[in-house]
């Protein structure tokens, strides 16, 4: 029986190709939303890096959450766009590996970046005077690596026990990328020990980073609700409102697409879903940190009114 069995050398990737009538304006809608998060998150990565007033710890965490989503987008999208043709739809072995293996260390980048962020706007609203002193230049560089190097250990675990596995005969990812549960489907291995790890793993950081995040706007909220002025708790909540509407979105789309009941939800529902988390909330970010944010489009007016004067 063993003598009959294909190992599997390569995946096809079916993306949205179900769905032929749709090729054409997915592939512009996808390819815009790409383009838009590029310029976008680039423009923060610059912005922030040019402006010296924007030289503090919270923009030295969005430049680098500009950086990850970057990154996490282009592990993805490429090679959606190239499913609808159909050539692009296939995958190597080794592609597919690090494909998950890239976006899982920048996904957990970002969910790490946002706990973070969400520690940082703790330190700047309940401790003021002591910002500068706690947040110094040494510590968030040491968060950063750290969020780096946890996010990427946790990848190449997961990776490594994942791509282990046995893939007989069925190549055939019903997905547009190379994700857990589409992927354990083909695997003709007992996955019992690939599943632990997975959960674990996911379990450790989603939960330690939330309870980061929750008992930091306790705390913010509290404080901002302590202060008298009507002005002050105003100016208080808009230093912390476009990260906390960030992690709400990024929070909610991750916890709806991961602890609600699988009966009941189609293939093109979870693509759907997919695609709101990979190419929607990089697209968003700069958009929410920038149009609500008065130190970000004060500092582009900055650089374009000193271009126009140079000139």
């Amino acid at each position: 029986m063993n003598q009959n069995l294909t190992v599997v050398t390569e995946f096809i990737l079916v993306g949205f190709m179900d769905h032929p009538e749709l090729r054409v304006p997915l592939f512009m809608l996808f390819f815009v939303m790409y383009l838009t998060t590029l310029v976008g998150n680039i423009g923060i990565i610059i912005l922030t890096k040019i402006d010296a007033q924007l030289h503090t710890p919270m923009y030295f965490f969005l430049r680098n959450l500009s950086i990850v989503d970057v990154g996490y987008s282009t592990s993805i999208a490429p090679k959606l766009l190239a499913t609808f043709v159909e050539q692009g739809r296939i995958i190597s072995f080794a592609g597919c590996a690090a494909q998950f293996f890239f976006f899982g260390a920048f996904v957990t980048t970002e969910v790490c970046l946002l706990a973070v962020m969400a520690y940082d706007r703790f330190v700047a609203i309940c401790n003021p005077l002591l910002y500068f002193v706690i947040m110094s230049k040494k510590f968030c560089t040491i968060l950063v690596l750290g969020s780096y190097a946890g996010s990427i250990t946790s990848s190449a675990i997961t990776a490594y026990f994942m791509f282990s596995l046995s893939f007989c005969d069925s190549n055939v990812i019903n997905h547009f990328f190379c994700d857990i549960p589409p992927i354990l489907k083909l695997s003709c291995s007992d996955i019992h020990n690939t599943d632990i790890v997975h959960f674990i793993l996911s379990s450790i950081v989603v939960m330690s980073t939330l309870i980061i995040v929750l008992v930091s706007y306790v705390y913010v909220l509290t404080t901002i609700l302590k202060i008298r002025s009507a002005e002050g708790r105003r100016k208080a909540f808009s230093t912390c409102g476009s990260h906390l509407v960030a992690v709400t979105i990024f929070y909610g789309t991750i916890i709806f697409m991961y602890l609600r009941p699988t009966s009941g939800y189609t293939t093109d529902q979870d693509k759907v879903i997919s695609v709101f988390y990979t190419l929607v909330i990089p697209m968003l970010n700069p958009l929410i940190y920038s149009l609500r944010n008065k130190e970000v489009k004060e500092a582009l007016k900055r650089i374009v009114n000193r271009k126009i004067f140079s000139q």
